[in-house]
C-alpha cells in the first residue's frame, strides 16, 4: 500500500484520471474524471457532473476502481475503492466545486464542469502499475519538502504585515515578502468592489505594468472563482488552456477606452488565488502565477490563505483606526507649478479622465473629483478620512470596510499614469492632494 500523500503530483489534474465500475450483472463501464481530490492517506473523492452510469454501479456494488497519472513522471497508480458517502454540501464540496470551476474556466467548459456531487471513497489498496517496458516504476516523490518551512515564512511575514501601521505599506510588505521571502516570481493583490462585486488591482509585482485599477468579473478565472467560493484555487498544468487575463478582458465587455490591462504572464503554467476573508467575508483576493508547471503546492496554498487573512484584518483594522482620529489643520501649501488641465467626470459610472486619458471610474473617480472640486474652489490641499466619510454628496454608504484600499488604488493609479495630481499620506487618516497646474473640471451627466 503506497501512501497517497506521497504521490500528490497525481491529484493535480494534469492528467485526467479513469474510472471502472461494474454493474449488478458484472458489466463493466470505463470513464474519463474530471478531478481526483486527495483528502488523506485513506479517503479521496470523486467529482461528480454526469456520469450517471458510474453513479448507478456504484450505487449497486460500492465499489470502484480509478487509474491516477503523475504530471511529472507519467507513472500511473491503481486506487480500489470502497464508497462511503454523496455529498452536496459542506467544506469538501465547496472545495472541490471551486477547483472544478477553475479548470472549466481556463478550458473554456463552462456549466459543463459543474459539480453534482462529491463521492467519498475509502482506499483499500494503491499499486503502482508498470510502464510500457514493464520496468519497475521510479519510487514515488516524498512529501512536499518545504511545509514547515512555509508555515514558518508565512507566520513571519503574517506579523511583519500586522506591524505596519499604514495600509499602503501592509500591501507593500505583502508582496515585497511573497516576491523575496517566498521565490514568488509574480503576485498582486486585489480588492472587491462592493457596488459591482468585480475585483480591482491594487498592487502587483514582477510585471511590467503596475495595472493599479484593473478588474477581473465574480467567476471569472482562478482569481474570480476564489473570491465568488471564498475558496483557494490552485492549477499546476495550464498548458491546455487559455491566458487567464485574456479570458478576462473578453468576458468584460467594457468600453475600450476605460480599459485598464490586467498584469498577466503571456503562458502561465501554474496559478494560485486565496481569497482574503474577513468575520466570512470576501474582501479581496491574493494572486500568485508561475510559468513553471507544478511551481505551487498545498503548502503554499495553505500560506497564501494565511497571509491574506492577516492582510485583510490589519487593513480594515488601519481604517477604524483612521477614521477615528481627529481633523489636522490644513497644510499651507503653495500651488505648484504647471500648465492647466482639464479632468472630466462621467456621472452615470463616475469615469474620471485628465485630458482625454483614463484614469479611474467608481468610488475613486468620486473620490478624486470631489477633492479637485473643494482644491479649485477654496485651494485647500489636506483632507481626512473622517470628513470624507461624512460627506454625503460623495454617495458611499458603504464606505467604512473599504476606504483605505480605494485611496490605496487611487494614489497608486495616478502615480502609475505620471498624472498632474497626486495623492499623499501625510499621516493616518489624512490625505493631501498634491496639483501641478489648475484643474478644469467638467461633470458630464450622461
Amino acid at each position: 500500500m503506497i501512501a497517497l500523500t506521497s504521490i500528490r503530483d497525481c491529484f493535480e489534474g494534469v492528467i485526467p484520471s479513469v474510472v471502472a465500475t461494474l454493474d449488478a450483472e458484472g458489466v463493466p463501464n470505463v470513464s474519463y474524471l474530471s478531478q481526483v481530490y486527495l483528502i488523506d492517506d485513506d479517503h479521496v473523492a470523486l467529482s461528480n457532473q454526469f456520469f450517471s452510469k458510474t453513479a448507478d454501479n456504484v450505487r449497486a456494488t460500492g465499489r470502484a476502481t480509478i487509474i491516477v497519472v503523475s504530471g511529472r513522471s507519467g507513472i500511473q497508480y491503481r486506487l480500489d475503492l470502497v464508497h462511503e458517502a454523496s455529498l452536496t454540501t459542506g467544506d469538501l464540496f465547496d472545495r472541490m466545486a471551486a477547483q472544478l470551476s477553475a479548470i472549466g474556466t481556463q478550458q473554456g467548459a463552462g456549466e459543463i464542469m459543474k459539480l453534482r456531487s462529491a463521492e467519498l471513497y475509502r482506499v483499500e489498496a494503491c499499486r503502482p502499475l508498470a510502464g510500457p517496458t514493464d520496468a519497475a516504476p521510479a519510487a514515488p516523490a516524498t512529501p512536499h519538502p518545504k511545509a514547515d518551512e512555509r508555515l514558518a515564512q508565512a507566520a513571519r511575514l503574517s506579523a511583519a504585515i500586522g506591524a505596519e501601521s499604514d495600509a499602503d505599506a501592509m500591501v507593500d510588505r505583502t508582496l515585497e515578502g511573497l516576491i523575496s521571502d517566498f521565490g514568488f516570481s509574480n503576485a498582486m493583490v486585489l480588492a472587491v468592489d462592493p457596488a459591482e462585486g468585480r475585483l480591482t488591482t491594487l498592487a502587483s509585482r514582477g510585471y511590467p505594468i503596475g495595472g493599479a485599477g484593473s478588474e477581473v468579473a465574480p467567476g471569472e478565472g482562478v482569481i474570480g472563482i476564489a473570491a465568488s467560493s471564498g475558496r483557494p484555487v490552485r492549477l499546476s498544468d495550464m498548458s491546455r488552456g487559455r491566458r487567464m487575463a485574456a479570458a478576462v478582458r473578453a468576458s468584460a465587455r467594457i468600453d475600450a477606452d476605460r480599459y485598464i490591462p490586467l498584469p498577466g504572464l503571456a503562458e502561465p503554467q501554474s496559478q494560485l488565488a486565496a481569497p482574503m476573508i474577513s468575520r466570512g467575508k470576501t474582501y479581496g483576493v491574493l494572486f500568485t502565477e508561475s510559468p513553471e508547471r507544478f511551481r505551487f503546492g498545498p503548502d503554499d496554498e495553505a500560506a497564501l490563505t494565511l497571509i491574506g487573512g492577516q492582510l485583510v484584518a490589519s487593513l480594515r483594522l488601519a481604517d477604524m483606526e483612521a477614521g477615528e482620529l481627529p481633523p489636522e489643520r490644513p497644510g499651507d501649501l503653495q500651488p505648484l507649478p504647471g500648465a492647466p488641465f482639464r479632468v472630466k467626470l462621467f456621472a452615470y459610472d463616475d469615469s474620471l479622465f485628465i485630458d482625454e486619458t483614463y484614469v479611474i471610474k467608481g468610488v475613486p473617480g468620486r473620490l478624486l473629483f470631489h477633492f479637485l472640486r473643494i482644491y479649485a474652489e477654496s485651494g485647500r490641499c489636506d483632507f481626512t478620512n473622517r470628513e470624507v466619510r461624512l460627506e454625503s454628496t460623495l454617495r458611499l454608504p458603504d464606505l467604512k470596510d473599504n476606504l483605505e484600499t480605494r485611496l490605496i488604488l487611487l494614489r497608486r493609479r495616478l502615480d502609475e499614469r505620471r498624472m498632474p495630481v497626486r495623492l499623499s499620506r501625510p499621516r493616518r487618516g489624512q490625505i493631501r492632494l498634491e496639483v501641478e497646474g489648475s484643474p478644469q473640471l467638467e461633470l458630464i451627466d450622461k
